[in-house]
């Protein structure tokens, strides 16, 4: 069963991947042997994990991308596919949260969200499922979240944005079937990182997410490690189209 999970030889790109759950998501896939380019809009700490994934004994580099910029997505894949000769996955996890109330809510900050969470998942999944299409195959794997299938205050652009991701994943899992491309979300609920350490730190707000949560714990970024890798694997070859909830029975 092991062989199922191996990635060696396999080639990854983690967006988002310098920090909190992109950092953790190149780890594991790391772990389990595949090569990872680290894309993320701050060099330096991007090449950061990816010294880290060398000390692994893998293959890695850093890249600055902005998701929201459609030409440098495209420039990233041709550039990984040139030094790596290939691209195999991709997590598509980069992306930003505003909070404000809806009645608050300017056309810059609308923008903001949806260019990054559904415009920029869009054009890296176009962008290198054109490789993976010239290679007979691949897993795109989209970085949703639970704000996507329920609603919350205060964050109505990253709730609209997380929820077309998972009809986004739906709709290319269809399309791109016929490439061999499987393609599938993970949806967090509240994990904790350094982004939402100062919001978590608020004891009567902890207190109301540990209600809401069945597994009365936060999540933590490791817990994100098994379903990646199951994602990445051969072990999925027969899953397309669905976004699996991380998110401690949040859902239940």
């Amino acid at each position: 069963m092991e062989s199922l999970f191996d990635l060696t030889g396999r080639v990854a790109i983690v967006t988002g991947g310098s920090r909190g759950l992109g950092a953790g998501m190149a780890r594991a896939l790391a772990s389990h042997g595949a090569d990872v380019v680290v894309v993320s809009r701050h060099a330096a700490e991007g090449e950061l994990v990816a010294e880290e994934i060398r000390a692994m004994g893998r293959r890695s580099f850093a890249l600055a991308v902005d998701v929201q910029d459609v030409a440098a997505l495209h420039r990233m894949a041709q550039t990984v596919k040139e030094r790596f000769g290939r691209i195999d996955i991709l997590v598509n996890n980069a992306g930003v949260g505003i909070t404000r109330f809806a009645l608050d809510v300017t056309e810059e900050d609308w923008d903001k969200v949806m260019d990054t969470n559904l415009k920029g998942v869009f054009f890296c999944a176009q962008a290198v499922a054109k490789v993976m299409k010239e290679q007979h195959g691949g897993k795109i794997i989209n970085i949703a979240s639970v704000a996507g299938a329920m609603g919350a205050v205060a964050i109505a652009p990253y709730c609209a944005s997380k929820a077309g991701v998972i009809n986004l994943t739906r709709a290319l899992a269809k399309e791109w079937a016929r490439y061999n491309i499987q393609v599938n979300a993970i949806g967090p609920g509240y994990i904790k990182t350094a982004i939402n350490e100062a919001e978590l730190s608020n004891e009567a707000f902890l207190q109301k997410v540990l209600s809401s949560l069945a597994i009365k714990r936060l999540g933590e970024v490791d817990d994100l490690a098994g379903t990646v890798l199951l994602l990445a694997s051969d072990a999925s070859q027969y899953i397309t189209g669905q976004t699996i909830f991380i998110d401690g029975g949040t859902l239940a």
